[in-house]
């Protein structure tokens, strides 16, 4: 936690993966002796595109308050302005503007990016808080 502090990155990947303790939370109810916390889990991951080094990890669940806890996380440990992509999940879009502001560079479909299925992928945070006002 203290080692990775001020890091330079140029661009930063923020993935989610899926996983499972003791059940798939689909199979909980019925579960037999099940831990505390048992059910679907997700590894927040921020991958330095470069290094490869991971910048923050984080283990929970898949909603708007762990994607802010990661985020500020990640923004907490970088020392300069960097091109952040995601998978385009929702909840990644409040919690980068409260961690970063408008000092980032947000790519947010980058899956359907690698797939073609987006012209331009690369859009500046104001921008999107834009999109977010009009939305709501």
């Amino acid at each position: 936690d203290e080692t990775v502090r001020g890091m330079k990155a140029m661009r930063v990947r923020c993935e989610e993966s899926w996983s499972f303790c003791y059940s798939k939370q689909r199979n909980v109810a019925t579960a037999k002796a099940a831990p505390d916390e048992p059910g679907d889990l997700w590894t927040w991951t921020a991958l330095d595109a470069d290094t490869k080094l991971i910048v923050s990890y984080l283990i929970g669940g898949r909603d708007a308050g762990y994607s802010a806890a990661f985020i500020d996380d990640v923004a907490d440990r970088l020392a300069n302005r960097v091109q952040l992509t995601t998978d385009g999940l929702k909840a990644y879009l409040e919690a980068v503007e409260g961690a970063f502001g408008a000092d980032v560079d947000l790519c947010p479909a980058c899956e359907a990016l690698r797939r073609g299925a987006a012209s331009s992928g690369l859009l500046q945070l104001g921008r999107m808080h834009r999109h977010l006002q009009d939305a709501r």
